[in-house]
């Protein structure tokens, strides 16, 4: 892995990289955005290293951090500057179905040269990011991602706002990606997990703060597969949102904060330090491969305070509508297969030769051959998914927020709101949602290669 520790171990010197905010701000609320793919160059691991080839959004790894006033109607012309198809996904975000982003379902794709233009209301506050539905291994493997912040109409008070767009690369040793897309090993196995891990397009080094300050972190985790497990050391973060969806604030387990492939994590983190001080903060949520992540290093300032900032940090709740479990709502199984080492229904060695290894009850792509399960306009539905995989899965629905409800039949104390949620090999994890927005909403795993391989599938809401 390219990592700090890499530059450490071999003597190559690749400049402290001090990390702040996402790349600049893009507020449409005036007009119209413009939103580009292209080809680009981009210095991700920076030293002596060359810069490394990618697609982007604007030419910015990560793409431009879009920001809009909740309540704001958001307005982007997407331009395809690349050689093959795109679509723009707005993931987490409450909108109609034309633009959901999904080709061949809500939208042709957009073509070479071409543009498509996306119009919708930011209802609910919160973390979201944007990315490409289509051959979207690929493209969002190559850089095509960036993070969407609908802020609160009164946000909290903190001194600072600061976006962290979590990404890894499979890079070669000279600095380029890999170009072992589709690989049966990564699409029957865990996914793409790459060799380098950025934050906001680069290796990360430091992160300066001063004694005293009060930030709100927003942690967007863009890759294709990787789970990051990010152990904040001596501080006490308070997790406040759970994928752009507020909770009670909470103490994360052991001070780790877990952030599955798409998911978000809002947490406010207290400067309790002295000046000059240094935090290592590590990422080993894999067993066996833990690193050195990033440094908060305090500047040699006075404090800023000489006490936590006394402002509550609790956000409001969103206008999603809330689920009743019980009486006339409707329940569905959807049950994950195959993969290696796993256990795969009937006759799917036809659907292996053509690399698809994952099913969701029984069929591989299973939009192809009519809905997984439809539901009323209105109603509750309640969805128990049964993963008979040796792989986590982040399973993520479309157009909609859901509670968690429990997992392995015990209920879930919390009950928070996600749009992507992480069950593990032999788990069995239950959600709830009100199906109040019609259209044939995609379900699917959001490790991408296990997507592109099968497990995927359409919600119908009529």
């Amino acid at each position: 892995m390219i990592t700090r520790r890499h530059f450490l171990g071999t003597g190559l010197a690749a400049g402290a990289f001090t990390l702040g905010g996402g790349r600049g701000h893009a507020s449409p609320a005036a007009g119209e955005l413009g939103l580009t793919a292209e080809p680009a160059v981009a210095r991700l691991v920076g030293g002596k290293w060359p810069d490394t080839r990618v697609w982007s959004y604007n030419r910015s790894i990560p793409g431009p951090e879009i920001r809009v006033r909740q309540g704001e109607t958001l307005r982007v012309i997407a331009r395809n500057g690349l050689e093959q198809p795109t679509t723009v996904h707005w993931h987490g975000v409450r909108l109609p179905i034309a633009m959901d982003g999904v080709p061949g379902v809500t939208q042709d794709p957009i073509e070479p040269g071409d543009v498509f233009r996306y119009e919708f209301e930011a209802g609910g506050a919160g973390t979201l990011w944007y990315h490409p539905h289509f051959n979207s291994s690929e493209q969002v493997g190559r850089g095509l991602s960036g993070v969407l912040v609908v802020e609160e109409a009164e946000p909290i008070r903190v001194d600072r706002d600061v976006t962290w767009v979590l990404d890894d690369w499979l890079l070669r040793e000279t600095a380029q990606i890999d170009d072992s897309f589709g690989h049966r090993g990564q699409m029957s196995h865990g996914g793409r997990i790459g060799n380098t891990v950025t934050v906001n397009g680069r290796i990360p080094e430091t992160f300066a703060v001063r004694a005293g300050e009060r930030i709100r972190l927003r942690l967007a985790n863009v890759s294709n597969a990787r789970t990051f497990g990010l152990d904040l050391g001596a501080f006490e973060p308070k997790i406040i949102a759970l994928d752009g969806q507020p909770v009670a604030p909470f103490a994360p387990d052991g001070g780790k904060v877990t952030v599955a492939a798409a998911q978000r994590v809002d947490l406010v983190l207290d400067m309790a330090g002295r000046p000059g001080e240094r935090v290592t903060v590590t990422d080993g949520y894999y067993r066996n491969r833990a690193y050195e992540f990033v440094e908060f290093v305090y500047s040699g300032e006075r404090p800023l305070r000489d006490s936590p900032l006394d402002a509550p940090v609790a956000l409001p709740r969103n206008p999603v509508p809330e689920p009743v479990p019980d009486g006339d709502a409707l329940r569905r199984t959807v049950v994950l297969q195959g993969g290696a080492m796993g256990a795969f229904p009937d006759g799917a060695d036809r659907f292996i030769e053509d690399n698809q290894f994952w099913f969701l009850n029984g069929l591989p792509d299973k939009g192809r051959d009519g809905p997984l399960f439809t539901v009323e306009r209105g109603r509750t539905c309640v969805v128990t998914m049964r993963n008979e995989t040796r792989w986590e899965h982040p399973m993520h629905l479309h157009g909609f927020s859901f509670r968690v409800l429990s997992r392995n039949g015990r209920p879930n104390m919390r009950s928070e709101w996600r749009d992507t949620v992480l069950v593990h090999p032999e788990e069995s994890v239950e959600v709830a949602f009100v199906a109040d927005n019609p259209g044939d909403w995609m379900f699917h795993c959001h490790v991408l290669e296990h997507q592109m391989a099968g497990m995927m599938g359409i919600v119908r809401v009529a």
